[in-house]
């Protein structure tokens, strides 16, 4: 999947000046250099492995370019998505934005949603909620956050929210990200023109571990000042909204 991956950054987006940060987070053969691409990438090897929010953290902390992009190795591109992808960012209150994802099969997955409450959750475990939150149209939509295997920051917002919270091994990193954007008067977008292709695995519903580490990140963040404060903001705005005292 990372050949794969790397070879459509190669393919469609030689128009920008991207470095890459590649992340072999088990020791394994690669089967390529680092030298076979148009772009500088840099291979980091992890003597253990390590978390998801601590992996980003450090490519961040050795990236030097204005924006940062997390891209899991799962995704294909069929075009350069780049473009459509910056345009949001003119809105200086837009802090996060992210492609619409689709399934191999050409199915809209649900990658932005609403924050998550106990209730939401058990809703969508029993199969009473709807598969998604937000209906795409052709203009940028802003959910409360969007799935992490793809987001691009420009680089003073990732920096100023201190990355991923490393608390996190893996799961719910991308709604804490989210949710303390939120939380500083920021927006995430969604940008129907930039669409990727997402190859999911869905591990945490065949593997032990991950339904383990997914189970206890849910936790973590519903027992979070974040998930509280950013669902007491989210109340007291509907709130002021519907008030005379808010609409006049």
């Amino acid at each position: 999947m990372v050949v794969a991956l790397l070879a459509d950054l190669s393919r469609f987006c030689l128009v920008e000046n991207i470095e890459v940060l590649l992340v072999s987070n088990v020791p394994e053969d690669l089967p390529f250099q680092c030298s076979d691409f148009s772009f500088p990438l840099r291979l980091i090897n992890n003597p253990a492995p390590k978390g998801f929010s601590e992996n980003h953290n450090f490519a961040f902390s050795l990236s030097a370019g204005n924006y940062f992009c997390v891209l899991n190795p799962d995704i294909r591109l069929d075009s350069n998505p780049f473009p459509p992808l910056l345009l949001p960012f003119q809105d200086v209150s837009v802090g996060l934005v992210a492609p619409l994802v689709m399934s191999p099969e050409g199915v809209v997955e649900d990658s932005a949603r609403s924050f998550p409450t106990p209730l939401t959750i058990a809703c969508k475990f029993f199969g009473g909620c709807q598969a998604s939150c937000y209906a795409i149209h052709q203009s940028p939509i802003f959910p409360d956050w969007v799935a992490g295997m793809f987001m691009l920051f420009p680089r003073t917002v990732f920096a100023r929210l201190r990355g991923f919270d490393q608390g996190y091994f893996l799961y719910y990193e991308d709604v804490d990200i989210c949710a303390r954007m939120r939380l500083v008067g920021l927006q995430v977008a969604l940008s129907p023109d930039a669409v990727v292709v997402h190859h999911a695995q869905r591990s945490s519903r065949r593997r032990f571990n991950y339904m383990r580490w997914h189970l206890r990140s849910m936790l973590r963040f519903f027992l979070s000042g974040v998930c509280w404060r950013v669902h007491w903001q989210s109340a007291r705005r509907r709130f002021m909204n519907r008030s005379p005292l808010g609409s006049s």
